[in-house]
């Protein structure tokens, strides 16, 4: 679709289509917003537990920096069985699928769209389902950015625990300890009331039970970090990863144990300060900012016009703060091209982590593998 500039500050309404999409391990909901372009990856968002695409997501798209993204980009919105808004109950004899097998969903997604490759949005079970089809099909996806993933198994007193939940509290009260860390729950009562009418009214309890029990029998991500002169056949990621968390996230731990484990030349872990379990609820314009900056990387949003994003890097010996400034060294020069980007990592050899939120790929400052990169507001 071609823009007349007169047009570009306007809302972009792009096609919406509903379909049920028939997989081996049940029928899942999608919501396609826009049409596939043939040299693009289509965004496909996954959500988490207690939530479907409208209450996980629509707070994120609707908001008016998304505009750009949605003029460059296909959304397509996976619902996992029974999670759509006015699902009927799922019938007895219907086993629900494991998380595992919700990610191999997702190949059939892909070829009933017609979809060569995607960037991967998932927010708690949704970032450990796109995780696990990454793994099992890098082929297929570009990047991942992933909110609240948990790579770890329920250990034997969590499971007690959650079964002890499920008999002492109601569906909606779980759900919410899921999403929303303590303080929140105690502080923002607006904001829990209306999860809490989401979860109570829109929901298919019986259907989200099962989900849940799903996510909670989940096994740990096989995933295993790179070293120098190492195995260079380890599983981990193969694409771009940007992990995101707000500091007052019930997963905050997880998601940093999950950084540590994975592949530092291809990963940052983005921890939102003041931010609760939901940032793209809590804070929609930064971690639109921070997809778009991640897109553009990818040499997707060569045109974007964005802010400077405040980055640093943390190790274990020292802390850079980098704020954007044109006279310091190490900034890099915004809108680069895909062929330049990838030219530049290929160069690296891989050697070195980068920090940059206009470009994960390209680098604001370099620093040894052995350390961790971490991008803060």
């Amino acid at each position: 679709m071609v823009l007349e500039e007169n047009e570009c500050d306007s809302v972009f309404e792009p096609q919406i289509t509903e379909e049920h999409v028939e997989t081996l391990f049940g029928n899942v909901h999608c919501v396609m917003t826009g049409t596939p372009k043939a040299n693009r990856p289509v965004i496909l968002t996954f959500h988490d537990v207690g939530l479907n695409h409208k209450t996980c997501f629509e707070t994120l798209f609707n908001h008016v920096d998304m505009q750009e993204i949605l003029r460059n980009l296909t959304i397509c919105h996976v619902e996992a069985p029974g999670q759509h808004e006015g699902a009927k109950t799922l019938p007895t004899a219907y086993t629900y699928p494991s998380m595992d097998q919700l990610s191999e969903t997702l190949p059939a997604v892909l070829k009933h769209f017609g979809l060569r490759s995607v960037i991967g949005l998932g927010v708690g079970a949704g970032a450990y389902i796109l995780a696990q089809f990454a793994l099992n099909h890098p082929d297929m996806v570009d990047g991942l950015l992933l909110i609240n993933i948990n790579p770890n198994s329920e250990g034997i007193m969590d499971s007690v625990a959650n079964k002890i939940t499920e008999w002492t509290h109601t569906l909606p009260d779980t759900v919410i300890s899921h999403l929303f860390g303590k303080d929140e729950i105690q502080n923002n009562h607006d904001l829990i009331a209306t999860y809490r009418h989401h979860i109570t009214t829109t929901m298919n309890q019986s259907n989200v039970i099962q989900f849940f029990r799903s996510y909670n029998s989940r096994n740990a991500l096989e995933v295993e970090r790179p070293v120098p002169g190492g195995n260079i056949n380890v599983r981990t990621l193969k694409c771009t990863t940007l992990l995101v968390v707000g500091d007052n996230s019930p997963v905050v731990e997880a998601v940093v144990d999950c950084n540590s484990k994975l592949n530092p030349t291809k990963t940052t872990l983005l921890k939102m300060a003041d931010c609760g379990g939901l940032p793209q609820v809590d804070q929609p314009g930064k971690v639109t900012e921070a997809l778009k900056y991640f897109i553009q990387g990818m040499g997707y949003l060569s045109s974007a016009s964005m802010t400077r994003l405040r980055s640093r890097t943390t190790s274990s010996s020292s802390i850079s703060s980098f704020d954007g400034s044109r006279s310091r060294a190490h900034t890099n020069e915004l809108h680069r091209g895909r062929t330049h980007s990838h030219a530049t990592e290929e160069k690296r050899g891989r050697s070195h982590t980068d920090v940059s939120m206009d470009s994960i790929s390209n680098s604001n400052v370099e620093h040894s593998i052995s350390k961790s990169t971490e991008v803060a507001y």
